[in-house]
């Protein structure tokens, strides 16, 4: 018999040994995703055509600024050869899609001005020859020969003179010419001319746009930008500053801080969670980390579930420890004080539930930290059940006696009493809900960088060039080259720029780069001139086959309000797109916006549908099966407190934050239906057991608080005072559901101070 034993504990050591080995390989496997794709809404259709025109010209650009309080600034004679040997670097980059800097543009622009010179200079002295000759044949006089000469040129002259007088002043078009450069990038005031401001937004300012292949991945995202700065850094060039941004660099910096906080603030949580369990006499001293283990084995074993499926983790990931560390442990706490299993089982999936229910968020980091949260939950309450078996409950706790007869003793507090605060609370409540749409929401790409130094950096971008993203009207059809489309094209800038100039800056476009053919161009001379233009030009524009066109506008990130009515204007004064073809409003600021559109508008379903999950868990898997009203009664006040609090304070609403009912549901319904088993077995040991669990709630909460990301910090601090309306309106609604009788003694309602409450038993160890 002892062999059989201990053959079957070396089985269990053996498969225990193997599934640690398969958690840390999965963990190992990890990798996380910070990228702007897990901030935006991919179900709006301007979501799709960023798709396609990143597809067509690059992502979103790494964003060079370059400055210097030099005359001349960087476009000058001696300093445009070292910025072209920088262009031409970046531009080999691995996974870099294209380069545009004013170097290159100078360049390409200087050897095609030279081309087109010379062909017009060939193609013109070929007419006059075979004119002469034509005539020359017909036995014509000299002076016959020499007018149908001239008369041959007459037409061309007209049409490509100014041309040719125009360029020529400015002296032969090269690099090493710097009248040719002024000429061409600057006007008479010597401010950049408008089709050169997105790579010369001043005079002593020059831009260089990087963009990257699209759908990189984070690793690959990281390197490019790394590669990029440690270019610049070798340039040879006199700058005063220098500034590596962009949405890409953003990106970069949220993954480099998400994996450099989640062990931090892993560990953190593990510690502040642990102490409450050791310190607080809730248990007897060997069972008081078993809560703490079976969260941990949860919280690996969901992260190594991810790793094995090659599913990268979201910004979501920095919260999903902490959480889960502290809301985790709730189940074996309350196993360990002999509350019933099958309640246990079900407040368990209910958590799951309101914390899954945030997958009906747009944002796809949001959906992913509540399905991660939901799997670690049921995980660490499996975990629980497990860890439970293998060590005997402590004994329940004598019922308190009855407090001996007496007036204040034998009549509890009056009923209208219990209903009039519950009344009252309700009335907050309510008022919370109905004020949901004037609560403020900040959904914009900045606001899930705030606290980082990429986000200076982009600020300064934005106030020397005027913008920090692209705002984009793509046409496509058979062919956007045809002078239909670029009338088109033509009268949607003008109208564009006519009403919201201040606010959409021109970068580059179809008509902006053939503006000199003049407003009604014929197909042949569209052909030419597209045929004589730089395809580096071109191709910023246009793709290869001519079935996508771009007008592209600079325009700010911070604000997805007004870039949201802005697309809405825009796509309201746009003429009428030619026959057979498209037109999208995209870019990302926009699809930023339409996200910010689709939060804003499903607030309602964002905060009830954890709430409704809960209620609906708890009312199928309950045997008490009315306890589920008075938990989502308690969910919906605490949630309408905290939304009042809210609107009061004018703090606002993030796009994980708005689904406060959901957060809230999520430990409130597990509270109110702990602490109505708590008082109808008078077992103030189940009672302490909630109140720790809050405890341990609030503190994974809040150390979220420690991030350096703001809309991490603002998380946890909202959730950890959610957790404190949670326990108390749980409180409340039990309190105040109860008949009033003598037995009301042995449960009076929680003071304000409930969540703090089992710290004072740490003072019986």
């Amino acid at each position: 018999m002892r062999m059989r034993l201990r053959g079957g504990r070396a089985v269990l050591v053996a498969v225990a040994l193997v599934m640690l080995a398969l958690v840390g390989v999965g963990i190992a496997r990890l990798e996380v995703d910070a990228g702007t794709d897990s901030f935006l809404s991919p179900d709006d259709p301007s979501a799709t055509s960023l798709q396609q025109v990143g597809s067509a010209f690059g992502g979103d650009p790494v964003v060079v600024l370059l400055e210097t309080d030099r005359p001349g600034g960087l476009l000058s004679g001696e300093q445009v050869p070292a910025l072209l040997e920088l262009e031409g670097r970046l531009a080999r980059l691995p996974d870099v899609a294209a380069v545009y800097g004013p170097a290159t543009v100078l360049n390409q622009v200087a050897g095609r001005a030279q081309d087109l010179l010379a062909e017009l200079s060939g193609y013109r002295d070929g007419l006059r020859a075979a004119a002469e000759r034509r005539a020359a044949d017909a036995g014509e006089s000299p002076a016959q020969v020499a007018s149908a000469g001239a008369q041959a040129v007459a037409g061309f002259d007209q049409r490509y003179g100014a041309l040719l007088v125009q360029g020529l002043p400015a002296g032969l078009p090269t690099l090493r010419n710097e009248r040719f450069i002024r000429t061409v990038v600057f006007d008479e005031a010597g401010e950049p001319r408008p089709q050169w401001r997105f790579v010369a937004p001043s005079g002593t300012a020059a831009a260089v746009l990087v963009r990257p292949r699209q759908d990189m991945d984070q690793a690959a995202l990281e390197n490019l930008v790394d590669a990029v700065t440690a270019e610049v850094g070798r340039a040879d060039l006199n700058t005063t500053r220098v500034t590596v941004s962009g949405a890409p660099v953003i990106a970069a910096a949220l993954g480099e801080r998400v994996r450099a906080e989640v062990p931090l603030l892993g560990a953190i949580a593990l510690l502040a969670v642990g102490a409450w369990f050791v310190a607080v006499r809730w248990t007897g001293l060997r069972r008081r980390l078993l809560p703490l283990a079976a969260s941990a084995i949860g919280t690996a074993a969901t992260l190594a579930l991810y790793g094995w499926a090659d599913r990268p983790l979201s910004l979501g990931v920095i919260a999903f420890l902490p959480v889960l560390i502290g809301v985790g442990s709730d189940f074996t706490t309350y196993l360990a004080r002999r509350a019933p299993r099958r309640m246990v089982v079900v407040v368990a999936l209910a958590t799951a539930a309101g914390f899954g229910a945030l997958a009906v968020s747009p944002v796809p980091t949001v959906r992913d930290l509540g399905i991660t949260l939901a799997i670690g939950i049921t995980l660490a309450a499996a975990a629980g059940m497990v860890l439970a078996r293998r060590m005997p409950a402590e004994p329940a706790g004598p019922t308190p006696a009855a407090p001996p007869p007496g007036p204040a003793a034998a009549v509890g507090p009056r009923r209208w009493t219990r209903l009039g605060t519950a009344a009252v609370a309700g009335l907050l409540a309510l008022t919370g809900w109905l004020v949901l749409p004037q609560v403020p929401l900040r959904a914009d790409i900045e606001s899930f960088a705030g606290g980082l130094p990429a986000l200076e950096a982009a600020r300064h971008v934005e106030e020397v060039i005027g913008s920090s993203g692209e705002f984009t009207i793509a046409l496509s059809g058979a062919d956007t080259t045809s002078p239909e489309a670029l009338q088109w094209m033509r009268q949607a800038e003008d109208a564009v720029v006519t009403a919201h100039g201040d606010e959409l800056r021109p970068a580059v476009s179809p008509p902006g780069l053939l503006r000199f053919l003049g407003t009604e161009p014929t197909p042949d001379q569209l052909d030419a001139a597209l045929r004589l233009l730089p395809p580096y030009l071109t191709g910023s524009v246009l793709n290869p086959d001519r079935t996508l066109a771009v007008l592209t506008f600079g325009t700010r990130l911070d604000n997805a309000e007004a870039v949201r009515d802005l697309r809405a204007d825009v796509e309201r004064i746009l003429p009428a797109a030619p026959a057979g073809m498209r037109v999208d409003v995209t870019g990302l600021p926009v699809v930023a916006a339409a996200a910010y559109e689709q939060i804003s508008a499903d607030r309602y379903l964002a905060n009830l549908a954890g709430i409704a999950a809960a209620g609906l868990v708890l009312a199928v898997g309950l045997r008490r099966r009315r306890d589920a009203v008075p938990a989502v009664l308690a969910a919906v006040v605490a949630t309408g407190l905290g939304l009042l609090g809210l609107w009061v304070t004018g703090i606002g609403l993030t796009p994980v934050t708005v689904a406060l009912g959901s957060l809230t549901a999520a430990v409130g319904c597990e509270f109110t239906v702990l602490l109505a088993e708590a008082a109808r077995r008078g077992d103030a040991g189940l009672r302490r057991a909630v109140l720790l669990a809050a405890a341990a709630s609030a503190t994974g909460y809040a150390v979220l608080m420690l991030s350096e990301l703001t809309v991490v910090a603002e998380f946890g601090m909202l959730l950890m005072l959610s957790v404190g309306l949670a326990i108390g309106s749980a409180a409340l609604v039990v309190w105040a559901g109860r008949a009033s009788g003598p037995s009301d003694s042995l449960d009076p309602m929680p003071t304000a101070g409930t969540l703090v409450g089992a710290a004072e038993c740490a003072s019986r160890t």
